[in-house]
């Protein structure tokens, strides 16, 4: 092999291996059930964000002090107290840190009451917390009776009466205000799925990155250096309006040829 075919062949692999090393790994996030039946009714949610390129973990609540992530038992830990039933599983309070958030598909007036009040000494409660603590988001289900799965079995229930109804309703309004954010069950998956979506464009838009800033309605900024036909594409908002470019920018042939189609005027910011 001549020693010039070599060269280009060892830098192109080295190119490649950077561009995998670079690849941000996919997200995650963690659905925490009741139970280990409780998921059966989400099959759909775990396909629609695999689609989509997100993971998602599974955690079974044993309890109220205790659930099992995986092989690993998670507990709730009180003043003092020395956890030994599994010496590699995390504390609630440090589960949060490896996802980009925490989806509780149904809560009840315990909980509410406790992640409302900044109480602790429950995984769902603990996980909130550290949760809205650290930045990461929170999701509950919205249409949900706010009594627990094994409550309504032993008590043959599915409602509280109306007082314990009203308290419910206050906390999830306090929980709101901490930054909680309610969905309806069946749409807590797409709720993941736009939250992750508008996190990413803002990574996109970090600085340095090509931005559109809209003005208004019929006016918008290009901040970048190249104008590209293929990040007009990414803009599928941008339609007939005045595109305003930065002196010394370049639009590419194809990108005015895309700006034409659309309607898209370009004017430099300026220029008389």
């Amino acid at each position: 092999m001549d020693i010039r075919e070599m060269v280009a062949s060892i830098t192109k692999e080295i190119l490649q291996s950077m561009n995998q090393e670079k690849k941000p790994p996919a997200p995650r996030v963690l659905y925490v059930f009741c139970d280990s039946q409780a998921h059966e009714a989400f099959a759909d949610h775990f396909i629609q964000l695999k689609n989509h390129g997100i993971c998602h973990d599974i955690l079974f609540l044993d309890g109220e002090t205790s659930s099992w992530l995986g092989m690993h038992k998670i507990e709730c830990g009180g003043a003092g107290k020395i956890l030994t039933a599994d010496e590699y599983a995390p504390i609630p309070l440090e589960v949060p840190k490896e996802y980009a958030g925490i989806v509780i598909p149904e809560i009840d007036l315990d909980n509410a009451a406790r992640v409302a009040t900044g109480l602790k000494g429950t995984i769902k409660a603990e996980l909130v917390f550290s949760a809205l603590v650290t930045g990461k988001f929170v999701l509950v289900g919205s249409d949900v009776p706010g009594i627990k799965r094994a409550d309504r079995r032993t008590l043959a229930t599915l409602t509280l009466p109306p007082a314990y109804e009203k308290l419910f309703h206050r906390h999830v309004q306090e929980m709101k205000e901490l930054g909680v954010e309610f969905a309806e069950q069946k749409r807590l998956a797409d709720k993941v799925i736009a939250k992750l979506n508008a996190g990413k464009k803002k990574e996109e838009a970090a600085p340095g990155q090509p931005v559109l800033t809209a003005l208004d309605e019929t006016e918008a900024v290009f901040s970048g250096r190249l104008l590209t036909a293929d990040w007009i594409r990414s803009q599928p908002q941008l339609r007939n309006t005045t595109l305003y470019v930065k002196q010394g920018s370049i639009v590419s042939p194809l990108a005015y040829d895309s700006l034409r189609e659309r309607g898209v005027t370009v004017s430099y910011l300026g220029k008389g």
